[in-house]
């Protein structure tokens, strides 16, 4: 099992990073980063609580909180895992989610 990092998600990491490295340092940006690719890494195992996501999303998946961040993540037809995407717990998800899920 590989964990797939999709386009969208991709780029919300890379949203992430600055954000967090012009407000608070590039340390910071690069432990939560990190943090975000060592929860990425428990999925498998179980080692992190993820839900199903709710049907009115329109579309098939799963997801976890990490800190400030929605992660959603669905198994690809290969068996690993595909990040979709990453959004701030702020952001308005379903139609953020429905966006991601077409890329």
């Amino acid at each position: 099992m590989a964990i797939r990092v999709q386009e969208a998600a991709s780029l919300r990491l890379d949203e992430i990073y600055r954000y967090t490295r012009d407000c608070w340092g590039a340390e910071q940006a690069d432990r939560y980063i990190t943090g975000l690719f060592e929860a990425f890494d428990k999925i498998e195992s179980h080692g992190i609580l993820s839900r199903p996501i709710p049907a009115e999303f329109g579309v098939e998946g799963i997801y976890f909180r990490h800190e400030h961040h929605v992660v959603y993540w669905r198994r690809l037809s290969n068996g690993d895992v595909g990040i979709v995407t990453i959004l701030h717990e702020r952001m308005h998800q379903m139609d953020r989610f429905r966006e991601a899920g077409r890329t």
